[in-house]
């Protein structure tokens, strides 16, 4: 990285969000040291992560000089800024620029809190019956919202255009959560494909054998 040492450190957990990360780092040859967490143990307030990471989230970077880099979509944007020749952030000014940030947010703004919160319903609702229907919404919403992105995506072969971004590794990566591939292939065949030509990539093996997805 750009007048960095090599020493990032990626704190993360098996077929998580830290994934998406993993990827990016990957892709762009990146030297870093993998983290694995126990997914019983993230939320431990007195564990590794929160030395980290305070809000007990992943993925998060501790970087050589000893900073912290939290959030998927900044480290993402970051990584760009550290790597503009890479494509995985489009260069600002291109009508592709503005649609990278708009889906960008959408997924990690709109998408990603419905696992957040149906994940782990008993962190916010202690009774049973309540915590299900929590789960069972946000998953209902989500489905509605992948849908409504399906219908959006209008470019070819990748989600905006002639060249693969980062967009596309979180489409791979969140279709193997719920409602899962088979799910996609079915109701949303374009964001299916993106997914299944991210698969195809050979930078992106190491990943997908590491994080054992189903």
């Amino acid at each position: 990285m750009a007048n960095q040492p090599s020493g990032i450190t990626l704190f993360g957990a098996k077929g998580g969000g830290s994934a998406i990360i993993e990827a990016q780092l990957d892709y762009l040859k990146i030297p870093y040291i993998r983290r694995y967490l126990n997914w019983e143990r993230l939320n431990d307030p007195k564990g590794d992560l929160a030395k980290v990471n305070p809000a007990r989230e992943i993925p998060a970077l501790l970087l050589p000089d000893g900073s912290v880099m939290t959030e998927s979509a900044a480290i993402t944007l970051w990584l760009g800024a550290e790597k503009p020749d890479s494509g995985l952030v489009p260069k600002t000014g291109t009508p592709e620029y503005g649609q990278f940030l708009r889906w960008l947010i959408w997924l990690v703004a709109s998408v990603y809190p419905t696992f957040s919160y149906g994940d782990h319903p008993k962190r916010l609702l202690q009774d049973e019956t309540a915590a299900r229907s929590l789960r069972a919404a946000t998953d209902k919403r989500r489905e509605e919202m992948w849908r409504q992105f399906e219908t959006a995506v209008t470019s070819t072969p990748w989600l905006i255009g002639n060249s693969m971004t980062a967009l596309d590794i979180y489409i791979a990566v969140m279709t193997h959560w719920r409602p899962r591939r088979d799910w996609f292939k079915k109701n949303c065949p374009k964001v299916f494909e993106v997914a299944k030509r991210v698969d195809m990539m050979p930078e992106f093996e190491g990943m997908w054998a590491r994080n054992l997805f189903d």
